[in-house]
């Protein structure tokens, strides 16, 4: 998923909507539409109201006789039009398209928000654009997607959980259950109701900017975590609560191990090619996925950008997996009876080989139901996808069955989210928004994430009644902590967000006198404890791959900054050497999305070493343990190397020689 960039160059939405409605929006005449289809628009609080007499309608009947209902009462032109999704930016200035084209979906891309950016802003929003869905001929709800990937993080004053890494660190199933639950109450309360979340992939490439938002390199660890799914659908029959939303299983399949250099540039690892063979994919890549769907019933799956090429075919032939046939429909759909929606990644079709019209026709032909295409700048979005499918269909090029199946997949998902009787935003929870007992779940997430990688001489938990000097650059920065995903699509390090920094948890837990210098340039004071808080900068897919073209990326900016390398820079290196040579004990905290290489030397300075992966808006959540108010628990979801030359190093490789292994994580007590 990406950020949304309103489009350049594009033929006047408008105009191409009202074309495209009076060319398509007109029954074929050998299509069999029901006597008792209206042909009047219906109010716009219609679908509110029980309607016995009108099958689909009938909340009484159970959700496949709805769905068959409905479904042969539409038009081609109408199954098209909930094929496609548009981004909020590009039907915020015309909201009459979603009713024009008869869209099925619209989302957010990251840092895509309603003017002033408030639960209440949200909701409206949403709100508006389900009136332009509900006044068509069927009045068929909208469906609004969002990347709720660690809190409902594009909304300020949304609690920010831990990214998925640090998740993993916890092993704890039940705490994910718990935060997918108030990720949805919060999400839900403010208008959409489909998170793309979360990412099950295995991240067996650290140099991937994308790790962070797996669970770990183990597909049993990923497994595992993906008990979040229930927590943000509910179990089965509560999908309809006012606080559940519907979940994505992402990025279907194999994105964590795209071999470096198969991208765009010989640096890229996201959006590359797996090369692997069938077993060793089906291990790695596939197998969260029985889970997601056998265990969790996942109500929608995203495939990957990235392709697959099988090593013991020996052909050489990477298939794109939005193209991917025998993977989507084969291996999903029918070998594991998946029977929710597919979603397309934003505007992925576009990398398939061939013209648009092919690209279409072989992503729909794949398994592919529904489509994000966003203009983005770019002339080609989702009313020429309308009209191209459209086009397809009536040549011969996509089966009429297929488009059937992909509707109903899409309807059934609205049908269960209880849309037809309630469309409009439940705003009951809207107060629980970033509530204090939200945020203790994340505070209890960020201590259980910290792993303990060194510990000498005992030197954790600190003493709350010593003196404690804190420098580094991460110590005080919000933004650096929340990381990419936060209020904008890359993250920035100067986002503010309600929480508490680092610096912030140290200094409510101490009760000797806190000292902060960034530089490290002030004097340590005499005996005081040395915290050195380091890290990187926030990113995301693309821009936080190792040697990517730039970091902290964000739309709005165009200073170029040097690409990742996942060293500590060298103004926390000399952080960590000033504090270490004068305090009495130097524990370093190393704030990042994957590990991050500490020089030997370096190493040899230090007392104590946390890994903090992204803790998100609750910096007391690492004080906790650094003070001993909660016991060190946290273990390394992935391998920590020595250098980056050891990229990709996981757990069972021949020859393993870590810095610290997979599973590592020292205990201490409370």
């Amino acid at each position: 998923m990406r950020t949304p960039h309103r489009r350049r160059g594009a033929i006047g939405a408008s105009a191409f909507a009202g074309l495209l409605c009076a060319t398509l929006l007109v029954a074929p005449a050998s299509s069999a539409v029901p006597a008792d289809v209206p042909t009047d628009v219906p109010a716009a609080d219609a679908p509110t109201r029980a309607d016995h007499t009108t099958p689909y309608k009938n909340p009484r009947l159970s959700t496949e006789k709805r769905v068959d209902d409905l479904l042969a009462r539409m038009t081609l032109a109408e199954k098209v039009g909930q094929m496609a999704q548009a981004e909020r930016v590009d039907v915020v200035d015309d909201p009459g398209q979603i009713a024009e084209l008869g869209l099925g979906s619209v989302l957010s891309g990251g840092g895509s928000v309603p003017d002033g950016n408030t639960p209440e802003a949200w909701a409206d929003t949403v709100d508006a654009f389900q009136e332009q869905a509900l006044s068509t001929r069927l009045g068929i709800p909208l469906l609004y997607g969002v990347d709720s990937v660690h809190g409902h993080n594009n909304l300020h004053g949304a609690t920010v959980f831990p990214h998925n890494i640090g998740l993993g660190a916890t092993r704890d199933p039940k705490l994910a259950e718990r935060i997918g639950h108030i990720t949805a109450e919060e999400t839900r309360a403010t208008g959409p109701q489909w998170t793309f979340a979360p990412c099950i992939c295995v991240a067996r490439e650290d140099r991937w900017g994308r790790t962070y938002e797996s669970f770990g390199e183990d597909p049993k660890l990923a497994t595992k975590m993906s008990q979040m799914i229930e927590g943000f659908q509910g179990r089965q029959g509560q999908l309809d609560d006012p606080d559940r939303v519907l979940a994505t299983a992402k990025h279907f399949a194999g994105d964590g191990f795209t071999v470096f250099g198969t991208g765009e540039g010989d640096y890229t690892v996201d959006q590359g090619i797996t090369q692997t063979s069938r077993a060793e994919f089906e291990k790695l890549a596939l197998s969260p996925y029985i889970a997601a769907v056998k265990k969790h019933d996942v109500g929608s799956v995203m495939p990957s950008f990235s392709s697959v090429d099988w090593t013991d075919d020996g052909l050489g032939n990477p298939v794109k997996m939005h193209a991917n046939k025998e993977l989507v429909t084969g291996w999903l759909k029918e070998k594991r009876d998946f029977d929710g929606l597919v979603i397309s990644d934003w505007r992925a079709i576009h990398q398939i080989p061939g013209t648009y019209a092919e690209q279409v026709a072989a992503s729909v032909n794949a398994g592919v139901d529904m489509f994000m295409e966003p203009f983005s700048g770019d002339p080609v979005g989702y009313p020429q996808f309308i009209e191209t499918l459209t086009s397809a269909v009536e040549d011969g090029a996509v089966p009429t069955a297929r488009i059937d199946d992909a509707v109903s997949r899409i309807l059934t998902a609205k049908f269960e989210l209880g849309l037809f009787e309630k469309p409009f935003t439940d705003r009951r929870n809207i107060d629980e928004i970033g509530s204090e007992a939200h945020r203790r779940v994340a505070r209890e997430a960020v201590a259980k994430s910290q792993v303990l990688l060194k510990n000498s001489h005992r030197t954790l938990p600190l003493s709350g009644g010593d003196d404690v000097y804190v420098a580094g650059s991460k110590a005080d920065s919000i933004g650096d902590q929340a990381g990419g995903w936060t209020i904008s699509w890359q993250g920035n390090s100067t986002h503010q967000i309600p929480g508490d920094t680092i610096l912030d948890g140290i200094s409510a837990a101490a009760r000797g006198e806190v000292t902060h210098s960034p530089d490290a340039s002030a004097p340590v004071p005499a005996g005081a404890h040395g915290v050195v808080v380091v890290g990187e900068h926030p990113y995301a897919e693309g821009f936080g791959d190792v040697g990517g073209p730039q970091w902290g990326y964000d739309p709005g900016e165009t200073e170029l900054r040097p690409p990742l390398t996942m060293q500590i820079s060298e103004e926390d290196t000399a952080a960590i050497e000033t504090v270490c040579a004068a305090a009495a004990t130097c524990t370093v905290l190393v704030v990042s999305g994957r590990p991050m290489i500490v020089p030997p030397d370096l190493l040899g300075q230090i007392d104590a070493l946390v890994a903090c992966w992204l803790p998100g808006s609750e910096g007391r959540g690492v004080a906790d343990v650094l003070f001993g108010k909660r016991a060190f628990t946290g273990k390394l979801p992935v391998t920590w190397p020595r250098s980056v030359d050891q990229e990709p190093i996981n757990v069972g490789d021949a020859d393993y020689d870590p810095l610290y292994a997979f599973g590592h994580g020292l205990r201490t007590r409370r």
